[in-house]
């Protein structure tokens, strides 16, 4: 990419960076308070009401969809004071973060990237080709346990893919993880030890994975072939000017 090119990414795009940015670093961040945060209040958190359940769904999906709270981070917690019982609240407070992460996202680039990257017409045509495939980018997106919620919900909504299809594959994508992980929490006899090293055992490694190498290499053929086809496409457009 050009210099001048880039330094008009950075302009025009500054909030859209900077935010990207702010959404890998500050779940790494918060990690730390939270788990003291959970290990001096276990009491309140082992007993709590249907209305107490509720309000912490709620908080946990605001947290979530501002990296506050990192995804796993918030499995593993609910699992080990909840047990089964809070699962739907998980997959539905992702849900709600996903939603509001991707309404955010929208705020804040007010499609600002999108009229960049259509200065230039091959890579607008290789985001248009994975708007096509929106199903498989998403869930692709979502179950590899290394990519973080929020960054992944930003650039998802940068891209512009459906909402509607958003919020049920990313539920759909997180699914497999979000079973392991909570399950690990279930087991867990000490939240510190949980939070500071979840023993996932042999099974568990080979399971994660197994996820993120399928993560990895479905998103690499998406974008490969994303690819190919927006260079023939952007032939076949040069070939009609003639």
């Amino acid at each position: 990419m050009p210099i001048n090119a880039v330094k008009e990414l950075f302009r025009e795009n500054r909030s859209t960076l900077v935010s990207l940015v702010l959404l890998i670093a500050v779940p790494v961040l918060a990690s730390s308070f939270l788990i003291y945060f959970f290990y001096e209040h276990q009491d309140f958190f082992q007993n709590l009401n249907w209305w107490q359940m509720i309000a912490y769904f709620l908080v946990a999906s605001i947290t979530m969809s501002f990296a506050l709270t990192p995804t796993t981070f918030v499995a593993l917690v609910t699992g080990f004071f909840l047990g089964w019982i809070g699962f739907p609240g998980v997959v539905i407070s992702y849900g709600i973060a996903a939603f509001i992460g991707y309404k955010t996202a929208q705020f804040i680039d007010h499609g600002r990237m999108t009229a960049f990257i259509n200065h230039f017409p091959k890579a607008a045509l290789v985001m248009d080709e994975l708007k096509h495939h929106s199903w498989e980018l998403i869930i692709l997106s979502r179950i590899s346990p290394v990519l973080p919620f929020a960054f992944m919900t930003f650039v998802l909504s940068i891209i512009k893919v459906p909402l509607r299809k958003f919020l049920i594959a990313s539920m759909a994508g997180m699914l497999p993880r979000t079973l392991f992980f909570f399950w690990v929490g279930t087991q867990a006899s000490s939240l510190l030890t949980l939070l500071k090293d979840p023993n996932e055992g042999i099974f568990g490694k080979i399971l994660l994975i197994g996820l993120i190498v399928i993560s990895i290499f479905g998103l690499y053929y998406l974008l490969n072939n994303a690819i190919k086809k927006a260079l023939k496409r952007s032939s076949e457009k040069n070939m009609e000017k003639f």
